[in-house]
């Protein structure tokens, strides 16, 4: 096989993740990386399992000499997240990625790298593969659909392990070390009923052009959330005109910001509905920040409908919209510029029966959790809908004292002459699980440089990969 990555360093790295790219592992698809390790540890006569849901754990024996220095445990997942550009063809169930090089960063053409955390896999198969000569007892948990919802660390069986000490390698910052991280739980709020004859006329409403980012790391930020934005305008819209839902569709995913959000509604009075809703979004437009700039609306007549949802569906379904407290919640009082309570209302979809607000809520303090859904139980009851709240999964604290996290700050200021910064972060990590299930375990979160995950835009830094491998690697050696 001819590596795209072949020169860099270290090279096992890079080549094992040149494979797995070869391979599809988007969220729920993972067995194809699975299959590719179990090979990789029978080959090599490696202790492994493979847990019903897909999870591996592969454990090597300690080298000569280290059989009394503690086990380590490496700890990343197999799935990616499956995003491509409108105009890019490309089956994430049976294509592998077309990679290339750029400006030192690695990317895939027209979709995701899954860099985010196919380079942990392939960190973790370069220290099973010999790359660190001298090491102990080192375990290698690689889970599955950690991307929708950390399902594969939540249902591991975490009594095989030995290890006490943890790198966990799914962070994107090789400057930092997180050292704690949000829990977190999705609302569903639904308003149940089928549409009804109707012979209004239609209206096609879109907001577009919104930045959109990370519900847990950018909520800060300051960024117009795209289903708020609509429920908004067409509150004000409604004084100008009567109306009815016909579709609503905003976000594809709860732990996104959604940077788009479109509109069918049925109106007694179109133009005057189309206009007050023009002039409300371009009044709306001082309020947003540099990186929304791009925000557009348009407000199109389209015939006459058939059907639209009631007047009293379409109403619950506004007041949620407009007022379901959205953004950050609270920053905490410990931590200085730390988020440490928010909510996202990251999708709204339509099917036949009924309209659905998907909301992400996130603190590492689980009577805010208990807050959030309250405030959702209790708003959508209000309103005439229902809720249901699951994927709830713990924070994990931060710790005073760590010896892991010591040793790597130790290593990498004797490599690099300078300390990475210790953080907490406002987003979920498998950590928290880990952490829950293991109360002793000492764990860090670390990983190279990597841009606009979840993305097409998606860019790993080759030479951040070699200095955090080698800080690993220094940490695996140390007695």
């Amino acid at each position: 096989m001819n590596y795209i990555v072949e020169g860099y360093q270290p090279a096992r790295v890079f080549r094992f993740f040149e494979d797995i790219c070869a391979i599809p592992h988007g969220s729920g698809n993972e067995k194809g990386v699975a299959d590719y390790i179990e090979a990789f540890a029978k080959a090599r006569g490696l202790e492994y399992l493979r847990d019903e849901v897909g999870n591996m754990f592969v454990r090597m024996p300690a080298s000569a000499g280290y059989e009394q220095v503690p086990p380590l445990l490496l700890q990343g997942h197999m799935d990616m997240v499956c995003e491509k550009n409108a105009d890019v063809e490309h089956d994430f169930l049976r294509d592998g990625l077309d990679l290339y090089i750029e400006d030192g960063f690695l990317r895939a053409r027209g979709t995701t790298l899954g860099g985010d955390d196919g380079i942990a896999v392939a960190m973790m198969l370069a220290v099973l593969d010999g790359e660190v000569e001298n090491h102990p007892e080192v375990e290698c948990l690689f889970t599955v659909e950690e991307e929708t919802g950390l399902l594969g660390a939540e249902k591991f069986d975490y009594s095989v392990l030995h290890a006490r000490r943890m790198l966990n390698l799914d962070s994107e910052n090789e400057d930092e070390v997180t050292c704690g991280c949000a829990g977190g739980v999705r609302t569903d709020v639904v308003f149940s009923g089928e549409k009804q004859t109707c012979t209004w006329e239609s209206v096609r409403l879109s907001v577009r052009g919104l930045c959109g980012g990370h519900s847990g790391a950018e909520i800060d930020k300051g960024r117009a959330n795209a289903n708020k934005v609509m429920g908004r305008l067409l509150s004000l819209a409604g004084n100008a005109s009567a109306f009815r839902l016909v579709e609503l569709a905003g976000g594809s995913k709860d732990n996104a910001i959604p940077r788009e959000c479109f509109a069918t509604v049925a109106c007694a009075d179109a133009d005057a509905f189309c206009r007050e809703f023009l002039t409300r979004a371009e009044q709306m437009r001082g309020e947003l920040c540099a990186q929304d700039a791009g925000f557009t609306v348009s407000a199109q007549p389209d015939g006459c409908v058939q059907e639209a949802f009631c007047s009293a569906l379409t109403d619950g379904v506004t007041a949620v919209l407009c007022c379901a407290s959205n953004g950050v919640l609270a920053m905490s009082q410990n931590i200085q510029g730390l988020v440490e309570f928010s909510r996202n209302l990251g999708v709204v979809r339509t099917d036949e029966k009924g309209i659905t607000c998907v909301f992400s809520s996130r603190s590492a303090i689980d009577s805010q959790l208990d807050a959030s859904i309250a405030d959702l139980h209790t708003l959508a009851a209000v309103c005439g809908g229902s809720a249901h709240s699951y994927a709830r999964y713990p924070g994990w604290s931060y710790r005073k004292d760590s010896a892991l996290r010591d040793a790597y700050l130790r290593a990498y200021r004797e490599l690099y002459g300078k300390e990475p910064s210790v953080t907490v972060i406002h987003a979920g990590l498998e950590c928290g699980i880990i952490s829950n299930r293991v109360p002793d375990m000492d764990m860090i979160s670390i990983g190279p440089l990597m841009r606009a995950i979840h993305s097409p835009d998606e860019a790993l830094h080759l030479g951040s990969c070699e200095r955090l491998f080698r800080a690993v690697a220094k940490v695996i050696m140390a007695k």
